[in-house]
């Protein structure tokens, strides 16, 4: 997920640090500035090992310093998902399920309808969160159709339909006018985008889950942004919930290069840090062109992921469709949906 101003690429603008996160955004601007950003608000709540930070963007002037567009955003963190934890992988899910029904209004009644879009290339294991997820979805369309609403309504189970629709390297059609295509003929209350990310930070990868009001541009992570996902192309409302599981290399060797500056001013006596003294006297900038020295034809184009990624993405897959599930059908906390549904 990453913004829909034109110009943004997932880089926070004058930082060249590339993150689809509104909160690291946020984070990033606000130690160079060292200030609060005017028109941004974020608060952090944290419960049962979870942290909960919600950032509000009020102005196109923030938004342009943050490189993400005017809305709201929530951001879900749970470093114990790392341990394969099956009671924390349920609180997320009631966590997000929760958070997911407060930004859609989906709690405010039972008759909306909803098409869920699992975008990223299945064949790419970092790229994969959204056809995972939209697997483990419950999907009740072809239901409703057969059975009629008023049964299934009172139940709580919503009108639900589920696609994953490639991408333009496997399809040669632009996702967002699948996705057009699609929304006409299945006239949704509202589309659910579900997307992997980039983060600036590996500590966020894969226990990270991001909620927003304000679409998605496929692609957009990788620096490859397609048409956007959002209420100014779909004519509904967007939601985009996405999960962290790429950084850029170059991202990584900047943060390397902090920490080595700390280490070599904590262990040098004086007049012993002149190493340590250059490096921290130049800016990120310049620390950026260094490492694209090194990286050579690869800078900019690098993105790392963990050698874990295959697990990973099973675990948060699993925890993202948990979610949706409980915030689309209430009834599925009530009844054995399966056997509901046969």
């Amino acid at each position: 997920m990453s913004c829909s101003l034109q110009h943004c690429d997932g880089f926070v603008p004058g930082c060249n640090i590339r993150t689809d996160l509104a909160l690291e955004a946020n984070e990033i601007v606000r130690q160079r500035s060292a200030e609060d950003i005017p028109g941004v608000k974020a608060e952090a709540s944290e419960e049962n090992g979870i942290v909960i930070n919600r950032v509000s963007i009020l102005t196109p002037e923030a938004g342009a310093r943050l490189g993400k567009p005017v809305g709201n955003y929530v951001t879900i963190e749970a470093p114990e998902l790392r341990k394969k934890s099956a009671s924390m992988q349920e609180n997320i899910s009631q966590v997000l399920a929760r958070e997911l029904e407060q930004m859609s209004g989906l709690g405010e009644t039972k008759e909306q309808s909803v098409l869920v879009i699992g975008l990223g290339n299945w064949n790419v294991t970092p790229d994969s969160l959204g056809p995972k997820v939209v697997e483990d979805l419950l999907v009740t369309r072809h239901i409703f159709k057969m059975q009629g609403n008023g049964n299934l309504i009172q139940k709580g189970f919503r009108r639900v339909a589920a696609v994953s629709p490639g991408v333009m390297g496997l399809t040669g059609v632009e996702t967002g006018e699948i996705v057009q295509g699609i929304a006409a003929r299945v006239n949704p209350d509202m589309i659910i985008a579900v997307d992997a990310l980039a983060s600036s930070r590996m500590d966020r990868l894969h226990t990270t889950i991001q909620l927003a009001d304000t679409g998605v541009i496929p692609g957009s992570g990788v620096k490859n942004e397609r048409m956007g996902i959002n209420q100014s192309t779909m004519g509904i409302p967007v939601i985009a919930i996405g999960v962290p599981t790429v950084v850029e290399a170059s991202t990584i060797a900047g943060e390397a290069m902090d920490a080595l500056v700390e280490e070599m001013k904590n262990q040098a006596s004086e007049g012993e840090s002149s190493l340590a003294g250059i490096l921290e006297n130049m800016d990120w900038n310049q620390r950026r062109e260094m490492v694209k020295e090194v990286l050579g034809e690869y800078a900019g184009q690098l993105m790392v992921t963990p050698k874990e990624i295959d697990t990973f993405m099973d675990d948060i897959s699993l925890a993202v469709a948990g979610g949706l599930n409980s915030s689309l059908h209430p009834g599925m906390a009530k009844t054995d949906a399966d056997k509901f549904l046969q």
